[in-house]
């Protein structure tokens, strides 16, 4: 009898644990939505007086630089420099042979003695031609009187007509003989000017010629660096044919295009007497901004950069990427590019810790005090005290919540 209610007494007990396990068992919390954050670095906004930057790629060039050529064609006697050494001013470059040189020389002089001997020689025939024609007329006047006799005594039949054909003849040379003598002394003053026009060319051709003899030893200039040889000793060359170049270290200038955007504004600085520098990416070396280039194109304008202080190792025809410094911009600040959404477009972080869209200008690059690039904008429509948001969302958009990354913002440059 007991064994048929044991089934009974288990179920029952099964039962009531099942309800005491479900009395006693703890209520689920209460889930709700809750909207998510973008973590976000910020850094605080201060408006500030900014110097942005424009990268240039520009060449060394050495205006400077001097050609030697040769003034006379000859052969090379003497090249006692190499190809990039330094040379001291009045030291010797090249020299053509002298036995090229020297000839030209005697041959110049020649000519200015020979035509200053016909010039005394001239002096000479002239006086003797007056002194002729004194003695010349006295004969043509004997032989005027001579035919004048002889042709009355022709007139009286006292003597015969070739007497007279013979007085005739005589007095007819007589004549040609003054004629010829008195041409020959009024040619005078025309033939001494010739002489004295072809000496006078003659002297310039010596001058010239002594000039060359100079100049076919060449010397330095000025202290500096010798290049572009094109001759050794012993090389025929002609008459100014390249021999080798020489330009100064100091003085070296960088050329670059800028585009034609930043032109009226880097004239504008220059015209007030604004100086700007330009520094290479190591900081080595330092160039000024002095003047551009006269021509311009479809790409820019040449701007001509001087180097301050030292070449250290610049050689003319070298590539050097430069920063060049612009004028001063007030009210502005440097952000990292992160922080900014297409060209003209930030977002600073709210009290509600949201993001909102600012409209900003951009106004050119700057660098970081760790060398980092910024861009530099206007301050317009942020104030002091902002917090820009500097982490680049790709679905960044105005009333998006966002939490703050770090303890405390960063601070703008």
């Amino acid at each position: 009898m007991i064994k048929r209610f044991v089934p009974l007494l288990i179920l029952a007990m099964g039962v009531a644990g099942f309800i005491l396990l479900k009395v006693t068992r703890p209520e689920p919390e209460t889930v709700s939505a809750r909207e998510r954050s973008w973590l976000v670095e910020v850094m605080t906004v201060t408006p500030d007086t900014r110097t942005p930057v424009l990268p240039l790629y520009g060449e060394v060039v050495a205006p400077e630089q001097t050609t030697i050529a040769s003034p006379l064609a000859g052969r090379i006697g003497s090249r006692p420099v190499r190809e990039g050494q330094r040379v001291k001013a009045g030291e010797l470059l090249v020299a053509l042979d002298e036995a090229d040189v020297e000839p030209l020389v005697a041959q110049a002089e020649a000519d200015v003695k020979d035509l200053q001997a016909q010039l005394a020689s001239e002096v000479v025939r002239y006086a003797t031609d007056r002194d002729a024609l004194k003695g010349e007329r006295a004969i043509l006047e004997n032989a005027r009187r001579q035919f004048e006799r002889t042709q009355s005594l022709v007139n009286r039949d006292l003597t015969s007509q070739e007497a007279l054909e013979a007085a005739s003849d005589a007095l007819a040379r007589a004549r040609l003989t003054v004629t010829a003598r008195q041409r020959a002394v009024d040619e005078h003053p025309s033939r001494i000017q010739s002489l004295e026009a072809r000496l006078a060319r003659a002297q310039a051709a010596l001058t010239s010629a002594r000039r060359d003899a100079e100049r076919a030893t060449v010397r330095a200039p000025f202290d500096g660096i010798v290049t572009d040889i094109q001759v050794a000793e012993g090389d025929r060359v002609s008459q100014n044919a390249r021999l080798l170049s020489v330009y100064p270290e100091q003085g070296l200038e960088l050329t670059a295009r800028v585009p034609d955007v930043f032109r009226q504004e880097l004239l504008k600085a220059l015209d007030a007497g604004e100086e700007l520098q330009a520094v290479t990416d190591d900081g080595r070396h330092r160039f000024i901004l002095s003047r551009f280039a006269g021509t311009s194109d479809p790409a820019g304008t040449e701007a001509i950069l001087t180097l301050r202080g030292g070449a250290g190792g610049l050689r003319p025809g070298g590539l050097l990427p430069v920063t060049l410094e612009r004028p001063p911009t007030r009210n502005a600040i440097a952000v990292p590019y992160s922080a900014l959404y297409g060209s003209d477009s930030v977002y600073r972080m709210t009290g509600d810790s949201r993001m909102q869209r600012v409209t900003v200008k951009r106004l050119g690059e700057a660098r970081g005090s760790n060398g980092e690039r910024r861009v530099v904008v206007s301050a317009e429509g942020l104030e002091a005290g902002d917090s820009l948001i500097t982490t680049h969302l790709p679905n960044a958009m105005t009333g998006l919540k966002v939490e703050l990354a770090g303890a405390a913002p960063e601070a703008v440059e």
